[in-house]
């Protein structure tokens, strides 16, 4: 049986879009996850995955796939459904959180490249910039809910 995360993921994100919003994803960084070598940060990284920071997204049932720009160089992250820790609009914070998965198997495609696990945090559609934190102010978060 297909968990409903995936359902519910596109969903935040489609709502995100049609309000206006910025859609971003808080996701775990393991030896699974492919994102460009130091922009994860104890191992984390959030993303925005709006249309005007992503190329080719794809949120299937077990893989986010897209393209996304990172100090200037495009890159290809694979990110496990399972390791999405939340969905939410960056302008105000509301969204879902979820539990954290336990490892689950995931093929890695080696033309893409080894998972990178580095320190540093960005945003995909550009570098980290200090000016602009991708993640709510910490009020903001108590709108987010556990969804097991």
């Amino acid at each position: 049986m297909v968990s409903t995360k995936p359902y519910l993921v596109r969903a935040i994100h489609e709502w995100c879009i049609d309000q206006g919003f910025t859609p971003h994803i808080a996701v775990h960084v393991d030896g699974r996850t492919v994102v460009p070598p130091g922009y994860a940060s104890d191992g984390q990284i959030v993303l925005n995955v709006g249309p005007d920071a992503t190329s080719s997204l794809v949120m299937g049932n077990d893989l986010i796939t897209f393209q996304a720009r990172f100090g200037g160089a495009v890159h290809a992250l694979r990110i496990p459904m399972a390791n999405v820790l939340a969905v939410y609009a960056r302008e105000n914070g509301h969204g879902m959180a979820f539990e954290p998965e336990a490892a689950q198997e995931c093929e890695i495609d080696d033309d893409l490249g080894p998972p990178a696990v580095e320190s540093g945090e960005a945003e995909a559609g550009g570098p980290p910039t200090g000016d602009d934190d991708p993640q709510p102010p910490a009020p903001r978060r108590g709108h987010l809910k556990v969804v097991k």
